[in-house]
């Protein structure tokens, strides 16, 4: 019984601070009564409870969340299908780190917002099927602009290689030599030691990578040439001072990149006692 007492307890005091600015965020609101500015939470909620209602003439919520999410997937993978192999190589071979290490120390404290100009004047508003033709029979990837794609792979690409090469580099040596010793080289010590030893690391920065990803992506979606999905949406509803709208997308976003962190906590955890064993 304690024990439980003791969960609940825990939970409570977890989630008092959330419910105490929903309390303040819904009194204040009442108070000052102009719901351009702030929005009440019923108001909220009302949008909310109708994910599926058309809202605007943006679509409903679930379709512009549908979109983001295939969006942050697309460019979330493309970085990662980058940063990983590039992350190994450089962890393991000492050259390789010193060939890319200047330039991308250089590179990474470079906002990924700030590349939005020079990206859409190198790829413009089209979409993925104009530049992948393979791709030409999807109404869907139609609507994704390859220029969106780069924005996300640029704020992800970093976190994950950087913990990439990290892993790879706190590997012990005496793996690496016992490895090398038992005859493993090439393929057989990069998928039996170097990829798993890496592993705990790699998956932070695939965790981190994924997020800023997320939030890369909300911004990429305000760009011009947009038409869809959660960013494009809250900047559509501030020119119609829908601010009821605006928090709504945005405790969307915000609840989509807790569940995501989440997931990657819940497939991290495994690996990490697994190595510590």
């Amino acid at each position: 019984m304690r024990k439980y007492l003791a969960k609940a307890g825990d939970q409570l005091i977890r989630y008092s601070v959330p419910i105490v600015l929903m309390l303040a965020w819904h009194g204040l609101a009442v108070w000052i009564d102009k719901p351009m500015v702030l929005p009440r939470l019923d108001a909220v909620a009302a949008v909310l409870a109708q994910p599926a209602t058309k809202i605007l003439i943006t679509g409903s919520l679930l379709e512009n969340l549908a979109i983001s999410l295939l969006r942050v997937m697309v460019g979330f993978t493309t970085a990662a299908l980058l940063a990983v192999p590039l992350g190994l190589m450089m962890g393991y071979f000492r050259n390789g780190e010193r060939f890319f290490d200047v330039m991308i120390e250089m590179l990474r404290p470079i906002p990924p917002l700030a590349w939005v100009p020079l990206v859409l004047a190198w790829f413009g508003i089209r979409g993925l099927t104009d530049w992948i033709p393979a791709l030409s029979g999807s109404m869907i990837m139609a609507s994704i602009q390859f220029s969106t794609i780069v924005i996300i792979v640029i704020g992800a690409f970093f976190p994950i290689l950087l913990n990439t090469t990290q892993g790879v580099k706190n590997i012990p040596s005496e793996y690496l030599e016992s490895a090398r010793t038992l005859g493993a080289c090439g393929i057989p010590l990069l998928f039996k030691v170097l990829i798993p030893a890496s592993l705990p690391l790699m998956l932070t920065g695939l965790r981190i990578g994924l997020g800023i990803g997320w939030m890369c992506l909300v911004a990429a979606e305000m760009m011009p040439g947009s038409s869809s999905g959660l960013g494009y949406l809250i900047w559509y509803a501030y020119e119609l001072l829908r601010a009821d709208i605006i928090v709504a997308g945005m405790i969307v976003i915000g609840a989509i990149g807790f569940f995501m962190d989440r997931g990657f906590r819940w497939v991290e955890r495994p690996v990490k006692w697994g190595n510590r064993l």
